[in-house]
């Protein structure tokens, strides 16, 4: 045996002996945790003064309604069962402070805020009936309320105003069952087959065309699931403007393209032959066609989302909390989702982002379908966010959170996990390299965002409300639809206004429009816009975003209008396209601490609110 042998020997008992040490070290130690890392590992930290932005809780709620049932002077009626004629609150939401006194708070050591609600009342029973708004405070044990309807709106509210109650549509709907329909009896029996149940009303907006108008026309479908497919060709227009029941009427009817002055009349020609019936098939129970039961069982269970270590956030109270973010988080009754105090490496750079309302216009040779103009704010985003379902709505492994509600009824009432919090894997990388030139290597980050959910139910309508936060600190404000489209009855030129989904049902052509308020804090707080009105096709010099600001170049008549900031003490003040000229193109806004640099462009679909 030669000296190499027994060299090679040694070295590969060396490497034995060396690994059996290492296994003999190691037995018994416990493997690395899959549990949840606290908060402090993840270099984030939470904050009691979010409370300032926190919605009412249900305690609070109580506490106004007993003070403004003590305080008014006026007999209030429960919203749930309340005429037109009765005083009731119609809604209570907290009353957030000015940006003012919060920033002074959060940033200069100032004192809390107090903490208010805003209580919104119907007076029907009165010599002169209105909608007031009151200020009640201080909470959690209120002892002034405030009058601000005209400070707030210039005058008092109208009563023909108001939103419609669900109360108010149920009383329609047992006007129509009890009064209206049996006026065409016959019609009713031997056309749609109506046995006192089968049929489902659809209420449209807006409630007229001028002021004083309070009229809805109501799109009649088989009572089904799904029924907003199912259109069975009546249409009816119903004067509701009286606070005396008794008093509304039918003011207009339109089934399969003709118009009659009310159902009698529609009973009289149909016994007389003179009416063009077209004939629908009672739609089966489950709606049929549209079903949201599935068509066949998954062959597989769905991927899931698995995080090793557990949510690299936190969320306590109103407040979430991850590695690069932080944001207090909220829900208004009428407009939903609401953020604030949004932080990028604890540096605040959006003071407010909130939805302001969603609304859709509809087409249709369908008076209903027409005359659609839908402000879904006034039914309620924020009252109809419903509990979201673990593996479909949001990942099994989101954190879900209650949200509480006070609307049309002296209780409070809670949806329960309505709002989900998780991470997901964006499926790309944030950024990524294989090199294969000179030297081999690859270099790549995983990239991640942190959600916030909730999904309202409006009518047909499911809308998903995202707000996506990246690592590399940027924000996305995302909505998805879903649910089922609203229709009309496919008749005569009906495809001119949508497309055919079902022997006698349109998809009605729509368009969606949704509306936020972003409040941006880069580089600071105080700020001011100005609107400057420049051609379409400017050539704008370089050193119009620097301090020197040399005039635009233009070269057409077209305006459009650049949004522009100073650094103010006096607040903010907004400018869109109706306050110059409607032919806007942009807004432009520019840092609010250094107007030197340009930093966010927005197209005109934002709407910025006045803060």
């Amino acid at each position: 045996m030669n000296l190499r042998t027994v060299l090679i020997l040694l070295v590969l008992a060396l490497v034995t002996i060396f690994a059996l040490v290492c296994v003999l070290l190691t037995r018994g130690v416990k493997p690395a945790s899959c549990e949840p890392q606290p908060l402090s590992s993840q270099g984030g930290k939470h904050s009691d003064q979010s409370l300032v932005f926190a919605d009412l809780t249900p305690e609070e709620m109580g506490q106004v309604v007993r003070y403004l049932q003590r305080s008014l002077g006026v007999p209030l009626v429960d919203a749930y069962n309340a005429n037109p004629s009765d005083n009731c609150i119609y809604y209570i939401d907290v009353q957030l402070p000015t940006k003012a006194e919060v920033l002074g708070f959060l940033d200069h050591g100032g004192r809390r805020p107090p903490r208010q609600a805003l209580a919104v009342v119907y007076f029907g029973n009165q010599p002169d009936p209105n909608v007031t708004e009151y200020v009640v405070g201080p909470l959690p044990k209120p002892t002034t309320h405030q009058d601000i309807t005209v400070r707030k709106y210039g005058g008092k509210l109208p009563y023909h105003r108001r939103p419609v109650l669900d109360a108010e549509y149920k009383l329609i709907a047992g006007y129509l069952r009890r009064t209206a329909f049996p006026t065409a009896r016959t019609f009713l029996n031997q056309v749609l087959d109506y046995d006192g149940t089968n049929l489902a009303a659809m209420t449209t907006a807006p409630r007229g065309f001028q002021s004083g108008d309070r009229s809805t026309w109501f799109v009649l479908f088989h009572n089904v699931s799904g029924y907003f497919l199912h259109p069975v060709g009546l249409e009816v227009l119903v004067d509701h403007s009286s606070l005396d029941v008794s008093h509304w009427r039918v003011r207009k009817v339109f089934y399969n393209g003709q118009y009659y002055r009310d159902l009698v009349q529609l009973e009289s020609e149909f016994k007389q032959g003179r009416v063009k019936v077209h004939p629908v098939t009672r739609a089966p129970p489950d709606g049929g066609f549209s079903s949201m039961q599935p068509r066949a069982a998954p062959r597989a269970p769905f991927p899931l989302q698995y995080e090793p270590h557990g949510p690299r956030y936190s969320v306590r109270n109103n407040q979430v909390v991850s590695q690069a973010w932080s944001f207090a988080f909220g829900v208004n009754v009428n407009t939903g989702m609401r953020l604030f105090d949004i932080r990028f490496k604890g540096e605040r750079i959006v003071y407010e982002i909130s939805v302001q309302d969603a609304t859709s216009v509809y087409g249709s040779n369908c008076p209903g379908g027409m005359s659609t103009r839908y402000m879904d704010g006034s039914f309620g985003i924020g009252r109809l966010t419903y509990p979201l379902v673990r593996g479909v709505d949001c990942p099994y492994s989101a954190t879900y959170v209650d949200t509480h509600y006070l609307a049309q009824s002296p209780n409070p009432r809670i949806n329960k996990n309505s709002i989900c919090i998780f991470e997901q894997n964006t499926g790309s990388p944030l950024r990524r390299h294989y090199s294969n030139l000179q030297s081999l290597y690859y270099g790549g980050l995983t990239n991640s965002a942190l959600v916030l959910r909730s999904v309202a139910t409006l009518g047909n309508y499911d809308y998903v409300w995202d707000f996506i936060f990246y690592q590399n600190g940027a924000i996305e404000a995302k909505v998805q639809a879903t649910g089922y489209m609203s229709s009309s009855f496919l008749y005569g030129d009906g495809l001119d206004y949508g497309n055919r989904v079902g022997d006698h049902t349109l998809g009605t052509v729509h368009t969606h429009s949704i509306n936020y308020k972003v409040d941006l804090d880069v580089g600071g707080s105080p700020r001011t816009y100005d609107t400057k009105l420049i051609p379409e096709n400017c050539v704008v010099s370089r050193n119009v975003l620097t301090r020197n600001r040399n005039p635009l170049y233009c070269g057409t008549e077209h305006p459009k209008v650049e949004t522009n900031c100073r650094k103010s003490n006096q607040g903010v003040h907004s400018e869109t396209a109706q306050d110059s000229d409607p032919k806007l193109a942009s807004l432009r806004l520019l840092n609010s601490s250094c107007c030197d640099t340009a930093r966010h462009v927005f197209q005109r679909q934002f709407t910025w609110g006045v803060i």
